[in-house]
């Protein structure tokens, strides 16, 4: 140390002490303010790009909030439709087996008026025979009693014994 202050000279301090000022006036115009500047502006950059982000980030949830609320939507929406489907596939069939209720009943009704008619046609068709046959077989008895004389006229004398008794 000694002989650093042995050594020492005021003008090379004066120098070098000015020279180091003017290096330090240099740096800071220069370079310290471009630094500076693009260090600030790079601060700016992420000040924004994460203000940018933050509104992203709400963004992205009001999209989601919007979504799933259309989703909820959609969901009920289709449940009601499914429901009316429903509910049209029942009354459908409902009106379904009331018609097929009626028509069968109409069929039946139908049947059994054809029935009924057939049976009255039958009735009528066995009375005809019934008449026929009894007919013929009044005829072969009345041929009988005609054919022989005396029975004859003892038939017409009942006859006219049964109308004056009247």
């Amino acid at each position: 140390m000694e002989k650093l202050l042995n050594e020492f000279s005021v003008g090379l301090f004066f120098w070098q002490t000015l020279l180091f000022i003017l290096l330090l006036l240099l740096l800071r115009k220069f370079a310290w303010k471009p630094i500076l500047n693009a260090v600030n502006e790079r601060e700016d950059g992420i000040k924004s790009a994460l203000a940018a982000a933050e509104d992203a980030k709400k963004e992205m949830q009001n999209v989601t909030a919007d979504s799933e609320k259309l989703l909820k939507e959609a969901r009920a929406e289709r449940e009601a439709m499914l429901k009316e489907a429903r509910e049209i596939r029942e009354k459908m069939i409902a009106d379904s087996k009331e018609q097929a209720k009626i028509e069968g009943d109409k069929m039946l009704k139908q049947a059994q008026a054809a029935i009924e008619s057939e049976k009255k046609a039958a009735v009528a068709d066995i009375k005809t025979q019934v008449a026929t046959l009894s007919v013929d077989i009044a005829e072969k008895v009345i041929k009988e009693q005609l054919s022989n004389k005396d029975k004859q006229l003892e038939l017409v004398e009942d006859m006219l014994g049964d109308i004056k008794l009247s």
